[in-house]
This record gives structure tokens, sequence and C-alpha cells, in this order.
């Protein structure tokens, strides 16, 4: 049997073996092949010529070395060109079998890559056709996801008594929407207010702060504020005089509503309560009771029947502020994080809250299921509206950032980047929704669809809670945790 070289295929003049491959191989092309990459030609490992093994084998007598003028110098250059060849050939035989290793590898990762763009792309289509009705005068949802559902603790409200006020407000929006109110400020009107007035008396100086504020939406002179001394406090701006100090929390007051026809307001607190309060009683009406964990969120439905709140708790809840019962109470199991805040649609089939973990979730109050989600934000979210154009929604986080969406193709279409640690704690649209206020390190007022800065008051000595525009944003009122009530105007 004879021995063949790994290296040239050919039976070697001087055979040796390489103790690290157990291979046979022309010591000479061994020899060049360690000169050059120092390691064995076969399996890689390091390898020097002291340790390849001789095999002693018979060979033929052969002619001293001729001189290099010589027939069999000229041969012998010719095998050292085969020499090379033969190296050449085996390093390329390499090389080819580690590019097919490669390309291999690559074409099974561009398949798992085309099956996985193939599976978004079905399951993207689907949640757009499952999602078209989000308009504001959708109906129905298809459910992407059941949430995990608490049995109803009462009666809910009629589906078509909420799609009959949703069709009114819709009808009623389009019409104002075709053209801007004639009372309303005008832009370089706006850029001229200045704070005309401030008051610091409304809650209490041991306790300083103000953390939420709201107007009566029919009658603007009156302010309802929330503090941290636990108080909810009536104010009449035109008086400029306490209508009523309503107290009964057990905690900081950190979400009111005040109701557009109702001598009514809402408060809610970490004490895990929602108080309904009768303004000109001066007493406390109702406790909802619809948690287990802090308040973060209070909204009041278009009906003026029910209210949404969301919860420390990860839940949100459905409630009637005549009886005080929660109608219904969801969670998204999958997401399993605390509610932030919570916004209605202005129609009120829909609804937005806010997560710790910087997602903003999507609602269908009559499924009760959550139908999308803008993630893009890098912290807890802190603040969302609607405008009242039915079609953008804002949010602000603790990432220092004022994000617009457009409910109608579902994507961020806007990013404002406020200053490097900006704080936003409250946002709002005026009632036209040509105005977006946005209040925190400071108040800033944006002129809607060229988000363009009109206005940016910094009187406020501390943080600003709570920021909202009069009637015709005939003026702009703030609080703060200084304590400090304030209205701007020309």
């Amino acid at each position: 049997m004879s021995l063949i070289c790994a290296i040239s295929n050919e039976v070697p003049e001087h055979p040796c073996v390489s103790p690290v491959s157990n291979q046979v191989f022309e010591r000479r092309l061994v020899e060049k092949y360690i000169a050059e990459n120092g390691a064995d030609p076969v399996t890689g490992q390091p390898l020097s010529e002291e340790q390849l093994v001789d095999i002693k084998v018979s060979h033929p007598i052969r002619p001293k070395a001729p001189s290099s003028t010589s027939i069999p110098a000229i041969l012998k250059a010719l095998q050292d060109e085969w020499d090379a060849v033969m190296l050449h050939s085996f390093t390329l035989r390499q090389q080819l079998q580690t590019t097919r290793q490669e390309l291999s590898h690559a074409l099974y990762q561009h398949d798992a890559a085309c099956r996985v763009i193939a599976r978004l792309t079905k399951e993207v289509t689907a949640a757009r056709e499952a999602l078209a009705t989000l308009k504001p005068q959708a109906g129905l949802v298809v459910p992407q996801a059941a949430p995990a559902s608490q049995p109803n603790m009462g009666k809910s409200p009629s589906l078509s008594q909420l799609q009959d006020k949703a069709t009114v407000l819709t009808t009623e929006r389009k019409k104002r929407g075709k053209t801007v109110p004639e009372e309303l400020v005008r832009a370089e009107d706006l850029s001229k207010y200045r704070q005309v007035a401030s008051h610091v008396g409304l809650h209490s100086a041991s306790v300083p702060g103000i953390l939420s504020l709201d107007l009566c939406p029919t009658d603007t002179n009156k302010v309802l504020t929330g503090g941290a001394d636990k108080n909810v406090v009536v104010f009449d701006k035109r008086e400029e005089q306490i209508v009523a100090t309503l107290k009964g929390h057990a905690k900081k007051v950190t979400s009111v509503i005040y109701h557009p026809s109702q001598s009514v307001v809402f408060s809610a607190s970490p004490d895990s309560t929602i108080r309904v309060w009768s303004v000109s009683g001066g007493n406390c009406a109702q406790v909802i009771r619809a948690h287990e964990a802090g308040v973060t969120g209070l909204s009041l439905h278009a009906t003026g029947d029910y209210l949404l709140s969301s919860s420390e708790d990860q839940f949100w809840a459905f409630s009637d502020i005549q009886t005080g019962r929660v109608l219904t109470k969801v969670t998204d199991e999958t997401a399993g994080c605390a509610l932030t805040c919570a916004q209605f649609h202005p129609d009120g089939l829909i609804f937005g809250t806010g997560t710790a973990d910087s997602q903003i979730k999507i609602w269908d109050l009559k499924e009760r299921t959550n139908v999308a989600n803008f993630p893009g934000h890098s912290g807890p979210v802190t603040a969302i509206a609607f405008s009242e154009n039915g079609y953008y929604l804002a949010t602000g986080a603790q990432d220092s950032s004022l994000k617009l969406w457009d409910l109608r193709k579902l994507k961020n279409f806007k990013t404002i980047t406020l200053d490097s640690g900006y704080e936003v704690k409250s946002l709002v649209f005026d009632q036209s929704g040509t105005y977006l206020a946005v209040a925190g390190s400071d108040i800033r007022v944006y002129v809607c669809k060229q988000w363009s800065e009109v206005l940016n008051f910094t009187d406020h000595s501390g943080l600003v809670t709570g920021v909202a525009f009069g009637e015709h944003a005939q003026f702009l009122t703030s609080a703060g945790m200084d304590r400090s009530l304030k209205f701007y105007s020309l």
C-alpha cells in the first residue's frame, strides 16, 4: 500500500507524518506550509518542523543535484513550481469549504428572516383590518386579544346609548371642524398673553402643592383644583373667591374633573378611592371604590353619566356616577404593569391609557379589549390628551418628549423633543383643537398642525401640574407645586 501526501495527493519521496493530524505529507511541501502558516495543513493546529516524524521507506538511488545550468536544474525549478501550485490549490480548497459553510448559514438566516417578515406582514394586515373602525364614527372593533375582565358588578350602560351619543358628537364635531370659531383667540394674540392674576390661598401652606386642575366646560370661570393637603377646592375666577372646599380624601388629590352640566365634581387619590362631590351642598355624594391601589387617572364619559379610572393595580374601571357602582373592570394580563393615566376619546367609544413601562394603549369600551398599542416613549407615560377633532392623540412621558399620534393611520407623526430633564405633567387641547398646552417644568403652548411654540411661561417657582384653556382660549390657567393658581391673558 502506497503512502499518499495529504497536500499533493501524490506518492511522497520523503514522507513524514504529523503528530497533530496523523496525516502523511511530502516533507518539503509540509515544511513550506509550516514556514508560511505555522500550523498543520489539515487541522489548522500549531505545528513545527521539529514535530514531524519521518517515515522510512526504500527509495531508488538518486543522482547528486545537478548544477543550475543543466536540464535537471530546470526540472528542479519546475518541481518547485509544482509544489507551490499544490500548496495554493490546497489553500483554495480550504477557503472554498469555508465559503460554502458561510453561504449555507447566510441562506438559512435569509430564509428565517423571510418567514418572520411574512408572519409580521400578515399580523399587521390583520391588525389594520381589525382596527379600521377606530375612526371616530366607527362601530364595533374586532378584538385582538381578550384581556382579563372581572364580572360586571352592576347594570352595564346600553351599547346603543353609547353609540347614539358617539354619532351625535361625531356629527357636531365635523360641523365645528369645518370652520374655526370667530371668537377663538388668534395665535398672534395668544403669543402676547401675560400673567394677570395669581392666587396662593386655595390650599394649605403646611402641605404645599396643587396636583390637579380642571375648568367647568360650560362655565370656565369655575376652576377646580386638587391639592397635596387632601382637599378639593372650587374657585370662582370672576369673583376671585373660593366657592367650596371639599374634604374627605385620606391622601393627596391627584385627579379632578368638573361635570359639564351639573353642580358636581369628581376627584381621585392614592387612597384608592374616587369621590363624587356636590358643589352646592359641599358634601361627598358617592365614594367609588373601584381599585385596590392608588388611582392614577380619571376621565368623564361624553354622556356625563360614567367615569373611567386607571390605577396602580393595573386595572381600568368604568363606573356609574349616580349609583357609585363599578360596571366593569379590566386589565391587560400580558402587560403586567401599573396604569399611569387615562383619557376618553371625545366620542366616548374608545379611550387611551398610559403605562409605567412607556406604552400607550387604546381600548374599545364596548368590547373591553385593547385594540391598539403605541410604543415609542422610553419612560413612564405621565399624560395623554385627545384632540377635539378626534384624530390626534398627544402623549408625554418621563423621557422629556411629547409625541403626537394619528388615530386614523395608527402611527406617530410628530415628536417634540423638550429640554433635557423636562417633566411633562399635563397635556390639554383647547375646545377647537387649535392649540395644545403642555405643563411641567414650565408652560408651553403649541399651534396644532404647524406644531410651533407660541407661548412659554416660567412664572411658577415649582413644577406645573395642571393647565387649562378658557372658552375660545380667551385665557389660560395653570396650577403648580408652588401652591399658586395663575391666570394668563392679554
